[in-house]
C-alpha cells in the first residue's frame, strides 16, 4: 500500500505507524479495534496529518466508519474489491482471501449484499497468513503450508478472480496465482487507494508541500520490527518507537 501511496504521490510527506504492540488485528474484538482505530486517527490529526489511510481490511471493518465520524479530513480505508471484482469475473464466481476477523464482520457482509449481483463469492478466511508473511518472509516454509490450504477451495470452486483482501497478501501474490488455474485473475486494491487519496487531496486543495520523506513509527520495539521491515521492503529503513497514547 506505501509503495503504490508513494508512487503516485511524490510530493507527499508519510508518517507510517505500524501498531505491532497490538497485532494480530484480526484476532482482537470488534469493540477494541474501533477505540484504538479512533485514538490512532486523533494522535496522527494532532501531529499534523491532512489525510489518513488506514491501510488495513481488518482495521478498516472494525473502525471505518468511527474514524471518519471522529475526525476530520479525508479519511482513506481499505476493503475487500468485491465489486471490481464481479464485474471482472466472467463465470460470475470469485473468491475473496482476508483474514477471519475482515470476513465476519457486518461490513463484509454489507459488501457481499451491496455488490455481489448474483455472483457466487467464496470467502476463505486464512487466520495466521499475514502473521507468517511477516515472521518468515513470503518463501516460508511456513507461508507454503498456509498457502496451500487456504487456496485449494477456492481452485476447486473454479473461482476467476481473486481478492486479496488482507494488504499482507501482495507479498505472496505470484505463489496464490500459481495454486490456481492458469488466467485467474488476482485483485490488489493498493493502486485504487492511490487514485482515490489523491482525488480527495485534489478536491480539498490539499495536494503537495512535502518532499517525498517517509517516516516508519511502531507501538512495539523497533529493534525487533526492523528486521521485518528491511525484509519485506527489501531496503533498511530507519524504524523509530511512537505511541499515540502520548502523541
Amino acid at each position: 500500500m506505501l509503495r503504490a501511496l508513494r508512487a503516485r504521490l511524490p510530493r507527499e510527506d508519510f508518517f507510517y505507524f505500524a501498531d505491532t504492540r497490538f497485532l494480530p488485528y484480526g484476532d482482537r474484538p470488534e469493540a477494541f479495534l474501533r477505540e484504538r482505530g479512533v485514538s490512532i486517527a486523533e494522535a496522527l490529526r494532532r501531529r499534523g496529518a491532512k489525510a489518513l489511510v488506514v491501510a488495513c481490511n481488518t482495521a478498516t471493518a472494525a473502525a471505518a466508519e468511527a474514524i471518519r465520524a471522529a475526525v476530520t479530513g479525508p479519511v482513506v480505508a481499505l476493503e475487500p474489491g468485491v465489486k471490481p471484482a464481479v464485474a471482472l469475473s466472467g463465470n460470475k464466481c470469485i473468491g475473496v482471501l482476508a483474514t477471519t476477523r475482515t470476513l465476519a464482520s457486518e461490513r463484509f457482509q454489507r459488501l457481499v449484499g451491496t455488490h455481489a449481483a448474483g455472483a457466487r463469492v467464496i470467502a476463505q478466511p486464512c487466520p495466521g497468513l499475514a502473521e507468517a508473511i511477516e515472521a518468515e518472509g513470503p518463501e516460508g516454509a511456513g507461508v507454503t503450508a498456509l498457502l496451500d490450504s487456504f487456496v485449494a477451495p477456492l481452485a476447486a470452486a473454479s473461482v476467476d478472480v481473486v481478492v486479496l483482501g488482507c494488504t499482507h497478501y501482495p507479498w505472496v501474490a505470484e505463489a496464490i496465482r500459481q495454486r490456481l488455474p492458469a488466467g485467474t485473475q488476482l485483485l490488489d486494491t493498493g493502486e485504487a487507494v492511490a487514485r482515490q487519496l489523491e482525488r480527495l487531496l485534489l478536491a480539498g486543495g490539499l495536494q503537495g508541500g512535502g518532499q517525498g520523506q517517509l517516516t516508519v513509527t511502531t507501538s512495539g520495539s523497533p529493534t525487533s520490527v526492523h528486521a521485518t521491515v528491511d525484509r519485506l521492503w527489501g531496503e533498511h529503513l530507519s524504524v523509530t518507537h511512537w505511541e499515540p497514547e502520548h502523541a
